[in-house]
């Protein structure tokens, strides 16, 4: 009962959630000067005196961080502003060395778009706000007696991706963060490695009843994984239910999760809003975008996730969950449409990736982008697969031998036929060994017979391992059934 009236109690409010997304851009240089932005490194060997805030240094906008922040837009259906600025945002930490960031106030460079996302039954349209360029900070390493700083992230090229607060549950704000994702990698604007901090997530919050005015707002900063992001939803909206149906009362705060302990906790109270003093950056020329430079942007945009997967579905009649898979990642995703597009089996195609390509990347610590071989080679595989030549378990073990080194350049065909890994699908031949099954396996036979139809599995087994794992165990099963009629 008490759990009954606690949900009954939760149902009364609802959740207002909005997301402001950072994702770090794939440029390899950093926004305002031209040091590297790649991960790791000894502490503050990826820096300069521009990116360290030195007097007497000046900035030199990255273009390429512009064009990611508009292809960035494109994609998520925003428009793009012809004329924007820079401005300087003031706050003072440790790793900030010049006392300001350089951001985009009230002239950003992309507004009013959108990111369709499931939600529920349905489908949910999230507002985009707005997407601006900036630079990110360094970061603090904390030690048992000191703290250091790090500044080689710094002054590294950063897109701010803001929702309107169209959000209100734990599964639209995983929804969201797994569409925006896939949209970043797939324009390539950034490689979204959220382990690395690429990409990471503040999450506004507030609960009210209906017909009431929105309630307090808290924030909770960096949230830097997709499972983190919905847990700490979920905490956060039944901590402000709690706190108000105790009578108590919430406060503007910002919050930091805590994702093995799974709870949050308070960083600092907002008694006003933030006030970072902004005004214009003096030593960065506005940015120009021309109609044509957007045009040119756009027509590198590559096909959507989304549209892919109705494609996959209505072309070649896959499953939603098939579709799914296939999408997450774009080069799998690529080298499906080069193997199907081939005329391969498409079906036969998506399981060879969905099953052994993924699982030897995985065992291999390789990205999708170095699979050992292209979409032809994966065609000929699916072809010898649905031609009958060669088993399912044969093509597994070509699979492998394609991750070897040893047989780099060389066509599935070709190692099928230097293993000698060739289905037998000679009816004669395996009916001869089926009748050689059947007789040496009476008492499987005598209860197949009598109605033990799995029975028959075992005698298929028994084929296969007479034939070495090549027999066409479809094949094989039909002239069982034959030779076991009464």
């Amino acid at each position: 009962m008490a759990e009954a009236n606690t949900a009954a109690a939760a149902s009364e409010y609802k959740a207002v959630i909005g997301l402001e997304v950072h994702a770090e851009l794939a440029t390899d240089s950093k926004i305002y000067c031209g040091c590297s932005t790649t991960f790791g490194g000894e502490e503050n060997s990826h820096v300069c005196p521009g990116c360290l805030g030195m007097p007497g240094t000046l900035p030199l906008l990255n273009r390429k961080a512009v064009e990611y922040c508009v292809k960035a837009g494109l994609a998520l259906n925003c428009k793009i502003n012809p004329f924007s600025r820079q401005d300087r945002k003031h706050y003072f930490y440790p790793d900030l060395p010049k006392g300001f960031q350089v951001s985009q106030l009230d002239l950003p460079v992309c507004q009013n778009g959108w990111l369709e996302i499931k939600s529920g039954d349905g489908v949910k349209r999230v507002g985009i706000n707005r997407i601006h360029i900036e630079e990110d900070a360094g970061k603090l390493i904390h030690g048992a007696a000191d703290t250091k700083i790090d500044c080689n992230r710094g002054a590294t090229g950063l897109i701010e991706i803001v929702s309107e607060p169209d959000m209100s549950s734990p599964e639209d704000v995983y929804a969201y963060m797994e569409a925006l994702r896939e949209i970043l990698l797939y324009t390539g604007v950034s490689n979204c490695k959220m382990e690395e901090g690429s990409l990471r997530c503040d999450i506004n919050i507030s609960i009210h009843k209906d017909g009431e005015p929105y309630g307090v707002r808290t924030e909770m900063k960096n949230l830097n994984s997709l499972s983190a992001a919905k847990a700490a939803t979920a905490y956060e909206i039944k901590r402000q239910e709690k706190v108000l149906r105790e009578g108590g009362v919430l406060f503007q705060a910002t919050l930091r999760w805590d994702d093995d302990k799974g709870l949050n906790y308070v960083m600092r109270v907002k008694e006003h809003a933030d006030e970072y003093y902004y005004f214009p950056e003096p030593d960065i020329m506005p940015i120009v975008v021309t109609p044509e430079e957007i045009r040119l942007i756009r027509d590198t945009l590559p096909e959507m996730p989304k549209a892919r997967r109705e494609r996959y579905r209505e072309r070649y009649g896959l499953s939603e969950y098939d579709a799914g898979i296939l999408t997450v990642n774009k080069a799998l995703s690529d080298l499906f449409d080069q193997a199907a597009g081939a005329g391969a089996p498409a079906k036969t195609c998506a399981n060879l990736i969905m099953g052994d390509v993924a699982r030897l990347l995985g065992e291999k610590g390789l990205p999708p982008e170095q699979a050992p071989f292209d979409g032809s080679a994966l065609a000929e595989l699916a072809n010898l697969v649905g031609e009958g030549a060669i088993s399912s378990s044969a093509a597994s073990k070509v699979t492998e031998m394609l991750f070897e080194p040893v047989y780099a350049g060389k066509s599935p065909k070709a190692i099928v036929e230097e293993m000698d890994l060739g289905q037998v699908s000679d009816e004669s031949a395996l009916r001869e060994m089926c009748r050689q099954v059947v007789a040496d396996n009476p008492k499987i036979a005598a209860d197949y017979r009598g109605g033990k139809k799995q029975a028959i599995s075992a005698l298929v087994g028994q084929v296969m391992k007479a034939s070495q794992g090549k027999a066409n165990p479809g094949m094989v099963n039909r002239l069982l059934q034959e030779l076991l009629q009464p």
